[in-house]
């Protein structure tokens, strides 16, 4: 899908890249109305990576251990993100926390995805706490990203019981699928500027506010918004 007045995006994974392959279905069926211009990682052996380039999506990988800092790391990529006109960012099992530099530079405009309702269960090990936990639901967010883990307005959730006899492997299979399912839902919201943001509160507009547009300035709180490179 190519179009001038589209929005164009990156998505940055670090791993597997399941729900990137989820995205990419979704834009490709026309679900998502944007271009997916750059797949990053920080891991160049990423599965992600092999998808995005099944996809011919142009991909990045910069591996943290090659800087001195995060920050002139999150800057380098951020040349990267400017060349390739990047206009907003999806987080999509992304193993690493971005400066605030970094989410300065794309405010309100970086969304995640995290494996448990937040504010329960933060971190890596979300699937597995709330198996351990006894938790008797267990969801999916989808957040915009801020300068602390797993934190930002939330944009959607949704939840399912715990079976009695729920295992590690059945509970990670139901969120993953649930996952596959709720994010492109998000990032469509989003692309069709279909989110208002007033502080920590996300307000899904039933009509676009502005398609295609960058978000508005004039109310620093109260916010509507839009909605190969290789190194190795």
């Amino acid at each position: 899908m190519k179009g001038s007045l589209m929005l164009r995006f990156a998505v940055f994974a670090s791993g597997n890249g399941s729900n990137l392959q989820a995205i990419i279905d979704a834009v490709g069926k026309g679900a998502i109305k944007a271009d997916l211009v750059l797949v990053f990682s920080d891991n160049h052996k990423a599965f992600a990576l092999k998808r995005a380039g099944a996809a011919r999506v142009k991909t990045l990988c910069l591996e943290r251990k090659d800087y001195t800092s995060p920050q002139s790391y999150d800057r380098d990529i951020l040349i990267y993100l400017k060349e390739a006109k990047v206009d907003f960012i999806v987080l999509a099992g992304y193993m690493r926390l971005l400066t605030p530099f970094f989410i300065k530079e794309y405010a309100d405009r970086i969304l995640n995805i995290h494996p448990s309702l937040l504010p329960a269960f933060k971190g890596i090990q979300a699937i597995k706490d709330t198996l351990t936990y006894g938790a008797k639901v267990a969801g999916v967010t989808v957040h915009f990203a801020d300068d602390k883990m797993d934190h930002g307005p939330i944009i959607l959730q949704q939840a399912f019981k715990v079976s009695e006899k729920e295992t590690l492997e059945s509970l990670e299979a139901r969120v993953h699928k649930l996952e596959h399912k709720l994010y492109p839902k998000a990032i469509a919201l989003f692309v069709d500027g279909r989110l208002k943001i007033t502080g920590r509160r996300v307000k899904v507009l039933e009509k676009p506010y502005k398609p295609a547009a960058r978000p508005a300035a004039s109310e620093p709180d109260v916010r509507e918004n839009a909605g190969p490179i290789e190194a190795q």
